[in-house]
C-alpha cells in the first residue's frame, strides 16, 4: 500500500468563498484554514439580495454546521467524506520583514490574509501551504511574499474545451446524399458525418462547388437541411446566424447558449427569433446583470430604482427598436411587437429582479451571460419552467467582473458541461455584421 501523502494546507479568500459556497468541501482530504479577516468580511456581505449576499449567507451556515460540536481554533472535521479538516485563523505573530501590512505600508485585510498563510507557513511546516484567491493581484503579492497562490479551479473550463462551436464542416465526395438532403429535408440514415457525429449539433456539408447546412437533432434522430429564413424582419446574412435562429426557434431545445464577439448578432438574432414564436409562449423576459453590480454605484443615479437601471439595459432596447423599425409605422407586425410591450408580455429588466421567479410559459434571454458566476447560470436555469425556453448570449472574451476569466465564467461552464445533451444546443459566431468599422476594431484592437 503507498503511504499516505502528506495533507496540504489551503487558505481560502473571501472571493472564492463568495464564488462558491461550499468550495470548503471541494478541497478532497486536505486542510481548509479561513482567516478570521474572512469571517468578518462574510458578515458585512451577508445582507441583500444579490448572489455574493446568498453565497455569504449559506457558507456562514456551513461553517456554523460544522462547529456545532467544536470550537474553530483547532483543526475540526470537514464533512465532505474524504477527511479533510477546517480551521480559522486568529493568532498572528510576524516579524515586520514578515509581515504583508508592513511590506505593502498597507492595513488592507487582503494584507491581513496574506499575513495567515505566511502565519501557517512557520507553523505548519511538514505541510504545504496554498493561498487559494480569485483575486488575482492578491495572487501575485501572495508569490511576491513566496507564499504559494492558485486561483479555485473548481467549475473552470479547461482552455482545450473551449474551442467548441457547435459548427463543423465536413468535405465529402458523396453529391448524392447533398442533392437527397436538398430534395427531400432529411437524411435518416447517412455516413457523412462518421465519428464526427455530435446530438444538436450544425453541419456545412461539401461537395465539390455544392454545399447544404444541416443539423442533426437529438430528437429528430435525422439530419436536417437548413434554410436561411427571415424572422421578425431579420434574415440571417451568414451560416452560423441562420443556425443560430433555427436553434432558437426549434421547439426541442429548451436551453441555447450563443457566443460571439461585438457585432456578431447574439442579442439581435436571440430577440428576433423568440418574437417569431410569440403566439407559443406568454412572455418574452430578457434581462441582464448589472455591472457594476453594486448598489452604492447605482445610487450615483438619478431617480426611482426603474430609472436608475434604465441605462444598464438600453442595448436590449436598442435591439428591440431595430427590429421594429423594420416595419413601417402602420405594419400590422410592429404593431404587434408594441402591444406586447405595453400588455407586459415583453419585459426587460435586470437580472436582480428576476431572482427568486418561477418562469413558465416563457422565453428568457439573458444577455451578458459571461459576467455570471456557474452557480448563478445554474440557479437561473432551474428556475425554468414548464414550456419555457432559455437563451443565454455573450461573449466569453469579455468578462467585466474581477474575479471571473474566459475559463471560470458561467457561460463557459454552460457550453462545456451540457455539450451533446438533448434539450441543449450552442452556436458559436465568428463573423461580425455590425459594421467594417467594428470588425476591424475586434481584430486589431
Amino acid at each position: 500500500m503507498a503511504p499516505r501523502k502528506t495533507p496540504k494546507i489551503f487558505v481560502l479568500d473571501t472571493s472564492v468563498l463568495l464564488h462558491d459556497h461550499n468550495s470548503i468541501n471541494n478541497f478532497e482530504d486536505n486542510y481548509v484554514a479561513i482567516p478570521i479577516t474572512v469571517l468578518e468580511e462574510l458578515d458585512k456581505f451577508k445582507v441583500g439580495n444579490e448572489t455574493k449576499n446568498f453565497e455569504a449567507r449559506e457558507c456562514i451556515r456551513i461553517i456554523d454546521r460544522l462547529s456545532e460540536n467544536h470550537t474553530l481554533n483547532e483543526w475540526i472535521p470537514l464533512d465532505n467524506g474524504n477527511g479533510g479538516k477546517l480551521k480559522i485563523i486568529l493568532d498572528i505573530n510576524l516579524s515586520a520583514h514578515e509581515d504583508a501590512q508592513f511590506v505593502f505600508a498597507n492595513h488592507k485585510n487582503d494584507h491581513k490574509i496574506l499575513n495567515a498563510a505566511i502565519q501557517l507557513q512557520k507553523v505548519e511546516k511538514r505541510k504545504k501551504v496554498v493561498l487559494v484567491t480569485k483575486d488575482i493581484n492578491l495572487r501575485l503579492k501572495g508569490k511576491a511574499l513566496n507564499v504559494v497562490a492558485e486561483d479555485y479551479k473548481t467549475g473552470k473550463v479547461k482552455e482545450s474545451l473551449m474551442m467548441y462551436s457547435g459548427i463543423s464542416t465536413i468535405e465529402t465526395e458523396d453529391a448524392d446524399s447533398i442533392r437527397k438532403l436538398y430534395t427531400d429535408g432529411f437524411l435518416k440514415k447517412t455516413t457523412l458525418l462518421g465519428k464526427q457525429k455530435l446530438n444538436n449539433h450544425f453541419y456545412i456539408l461539401k461537395c465539390g462547388n455544392s454545399s447544404a447546412l444541416s443539423f442533426f437533432g437529438a430528437a429528430e434522430g435525422a439530419l436536417r437541411r437548413i434554410d436561411k429564413v427571415y424572422a421578425s424582419g431579420i434574415k440571417p446574412k451568414n451560416a452560423e446566424q441562420a443556425f443560430a435562429l433555427d436553434a432558437i426557434m426549434n421547439p426541442d431545445i429548451k436551453l441555447i447558449t450563443i457566443s460571439g464577439v461585438a457585432g456578431t448578432g447574439k442579442t439581435l438574432l436571440a430577440l428576433a427569433g423568440s418574437l417569431e414564436m410569440r403566439n407559443t409562449f406568454d412572455q418574452l423576459i430578457l434581462a441582464r446583470p448589472i455591472i457594476p453590480l453594486s448598489n452604492k454605484e447605482i445610487g450615483f443615479l438619478p431617480g426611482d430604482a426603474e430609472e436608475k437601471v434604465s441605462p444598464y439595459m438600453q442595448p436590449l432596447f436598442d435591439n428591440l427598436n431595430f427590429i421594429k423599425k423594420q416595419y413601417s409605422e402602420n405594419e400590422k407586425k410592429r404593431k404587434v411587437i408594441e402591444e406586447m410591450q405595453n400588455s407586459g408580455r415583453i419585459v426587460i429588466t435586470p437580472l436582480a429582479f428576476i431572482r427568486g421567479r418561477s418562469l413558465s410559459n416563457c422565453v428568457f434571454i439573458i444577455d451578458e451571460a459571461q459576467n455570471l458566476t456557474p452557480h448563478e447560470v445554474k440557479t437561473i436555469i432551474t428556475r425554468a419552467g414548464e414550456n419555457t425556453k432559455v437563451i443565454l448570449t455573450g461573449d466569453v472574451r469579455q468578462i467585466d467582473t474581477p474575479y471571473l476569466d474566459e475559463h471560470s465564467n458561467g457561460l463557459s461552464y454552460v457550453i462545456e458541461r451540457l455539450k451533446g445533451q438533448g434539450l441543449y444546443c450552442h452556436i458559436t459566431l465568428e463573423k461580425g455584421e455590425r459594421s467594417a468599422l467594428a470588425n476591424l476594431a475586434n481584430e486589431m484592437l
